[in-house]
C-alpha cells in the first residue's frame, strides 16, 4: 500500500513520492523559545515524531530538521537585565528539549538555531531584492520587506487573495508599500539590545521570523525537500510567507505541507497569549510519561484535541490493558525470544499508518491483537500468544512506546516481591503434591489477601497484582 498524506497546499490526500526514497527529508517548525512549553507544543512535536518513525519504518532513513527560533520580538520582550535574551532562549530551549524527551520524542537529525544562519538569510534577501520581489524601506530605517504583489502565487498555501488578507503585523508599517508586505530584515531600533543586531547591506538589524525557516530549511535539506510540517496555526502567515519568499528566490522548497491540529481547552486554542495553557512540565510531573504520550497520540494528528481529566484516565486504562497483556505473556512465555523489531507489523496496522498516519485506527489494531493474545493465553495456545506478543511489541516500537513489560517495574522492590511470592508458590505446589489441600488453600488465600492473582498454566504458575 502507498503512504498517503494530506497536503495542505493541495487540500487533499496525496500519494507520498519522495525525492530520494533512500533519504526522506523533513523540516518542522520548532519552538520560539520565549517561555517554556505547554502541552500543545508537545502534542505538535509528537505528531511529527510519529510521522518520522513511520517514514523510518517504511524507508529506512529520514533526515529530520526541527529549528529553534532563538531571536524574535517575543524573546527580546521577555529578556531582563538579569537574564539577557540569549540566556533566556537557551534556558527555554532546554525546557522544550526536556519535555520532548520526557515522552520519548526522538532528537532531530539537526536542530539549528536561527542565530547560526544569519548569512544564509541575508543571501536569500539579496536574491529577492535583485529579482524585484523585495525592497529596502526608503526611509533609512534598515527594514527590508517582501513585496507580496510581486509574486502572483502569494496566497496559494491557504487559498487566499492578497486583497482579503489582513495587514502584516510583524514589523512597524514604516516604509511599507502595502500593508500586507512582511518583514525580511528589521532595522535596529533605539532602546533594543545592542547584541541582538547583525550587520547587513541594509544596515544593522535582525531577521524577520519567516526568513529564518526558509534559510535553515535550505541550508540543512537543500533547495527542495519532501515535507514541511508545523501546527495548523502556522499556515498563515508564517508558512504562506516561507513558501512565497523561497519560491520567489528560485527554490522548489517543500513538496508536501503537513499540519497538525491544535490542543484546545473548552473548544478554544490553547495559547500563552490567552492564558489557558497547561505547562508540559506540570503534566509530566503528575503523570506517567507513557500515558501522556498515549493521550496525545490517540486523536488523529489533524484533528483538534480537547484535553480533560478523562483524557488521561482513558489513556491510562488503555495503556494498562496493553501492559497487562505484555506482562502476562512474559510470565507465561518465559523462553520466548523477543521478536520486536523483527516481527512484521500486522497488515491492518500498516494500512492505518499509510492512510494519512491513522494513529487511532493503528491503536485499534494494537488492542485487537492484545485481545487475541489474551484469548490465546486463556486457551494455552502458546504459539498464538507468542505471535500476538511479538506483533504488539513491534507495533509499540513503531509508535515509540517504551518497553511496557514486567521489566519496567521498579527493580529492587519488584525483585524482592517476586522472590517472596515465588517462595509461597513453591510451598503451595509442594502442599498440593503432598495432597495437603488445607495448607495449599491457606497459602493461596494469603496470596489473594495481598491482592495477588495466581494463574496455573501448562508452563507453570504465574502471579500478577490485581488492578
Amino acid at each position: 500500500m502507498t503512504l498517503r498524506l494530506y497536503d495542505t497546499r493541495a487540500q487533499q490526500l496525496r500519494d507520498f513520492v519522495p525525492l530520494d526514497p533512500e533519504n526522506i527529508t523533513m523540516y518542522v517548525c520548532g519552538a520560539t523559545v520565549q517561555s517554556g512549553p505547554h502541552i500543545g507544543h508537545v502534542r505538535a512535536a509528537l505528531s511529527f515524531d510519529l510521522l518520522r518513525r513511520w517514514l523510518t519504518h517504511r524507508y529506512g532513513r529520514v533526515t529530520f530538521v526541527r529549528n529553534v527560533t532563538d531571536i524574535d520580538d517575543k524573546v527580546l520582550a521577555n529578556a531582563t537585565d538579569a537574564e539577557p535574551w540569549w540566556a533566556l532562549a537557551y534556558r527555554m530551549e532546554r525546557e522544550f528539549t526536556a519535555a520532548y524527551a520526557g515522552i520519548g520524542i526522538l532528537a532531530p537529525t539537526y536542530e539549528p538555531r536561527a542565530t547560526a544562519s544569519i548569512p544564509q538569510m541575508q543571501e536569500i534577501i539579496a536574491t529577492l531584492i535583485e529579482g524585484g520581489h523585495a525592497y529596502p524601506a526608503p526611509d533609512g530605517s534598515g527594514d527590508v520587506y517582501f513585496d507580496v504583489r510581486s509574486w502572483s502565487d502569494y496566497g496559494s498555501l491557504t487559498n487566499q487573495s492578497v486583497d482579503a488578507m489582513e495587514a502584516a503585523e510583524d514589523a512597524d508599517p514604516r516604509g511599507k508599500r502595502a500593508p500586507q508586505d512582511f518583514a525580511l530584515w528589521k532595522g535596529a531600533k533605539a532602546g533594543e539590545q545592542a547584541d541582538a543586531t547583525w550587520q547587513s547591506p541594509w544596515g544593522a538589524g535582525r531577521p524577520g521570523w519567516h526568513i529564518e525557516c526558509s534559510a535553515m530549511a535550505k541550508r540543512y535539506l537543500g533547495a527542495e525537500f519532501d515535507i514541511h510540517g508545523g501546527g495548523l496555526d502556522l499556515r498563515f502567515p508564517h508558512h504562506e510567507n516561507e513558501l512565497a519568499q523561497s519560491t520567489a528566490a528560485g527554490d522548489g522548497f517543500a513538496r508536501y505541507w503537513v499540519h497538525n491540529g491544535l490542543v484546545t481547552v473548552g473548544g478554544q486554542k490553547m495559547s500563552k497569549s490567552l492564558g489557558n495553557f497547561t505547562l508540559a512540565a506540570d503534566v509530566l510531573a503528575e503523570r506517567d510519561p507513557q500515558v501522556v504520550r498515549y493521550a496525545l497520540a490517540a486523536a488523529h494528528y489533524r484533528s483538534s484535541l480537547d484535553l480533560s481529566e478523562s483524557s488521561w484516565t482513558e489513556a491510562e486504562a488503555a495503556l494498562g490493558r496493553i501492559r497487562t497483556f505484555v506482562e502476562r505473556a512474559e510470565r507465561m512465555l518465559p523462553h520466548t525470544v523477543d521478536g520486536a523489531g523483527r516481527t512484521p507489523v500486522p497488515e491492518a496496522f500498516a494500512a492505518a499508518m499509510d492512510d494519512d498516519l491513522g494513529i487511532p485506527q493503528a491503536l485499534g489494531v494494537v488492542h485487537d491483537t492484545v485481545r487475541a493474545g489474551n484469548a490465546a493465553l486463556d486457551a494455552a495456545d502458546l504459539d498464538g500468544a507468542a505471535t500476538a506478543r511479538h506483533q504488539v511489541l513491534a507495533m509499540l516500537d513503531v509508535l515509540g512506546f517504551d518497553r511496557v513489560g514486567a521489566a519496567s517495574a521498579d527493580g529492587a522492590q519488584a525483585s524482592a516481591l517476586d522472590v517472596l511470592v515465588r517462595t509461597m508458590i513453591t510451598q503451595r505446589a509442594q502442599a498440593r503434591a503432598d495432597k495437603d489441600w488445607a495448607a495449599a488453600d491457606r497459602i493461596r488465600d494469603a496470596i489473594a489477601a495481598a491482592g495477588i492473582t495466581l494463574e496455573d498454566s501448562p508452563a507453570g504458575t504465574h502471579w500478577s497484582i490485581d488492578g
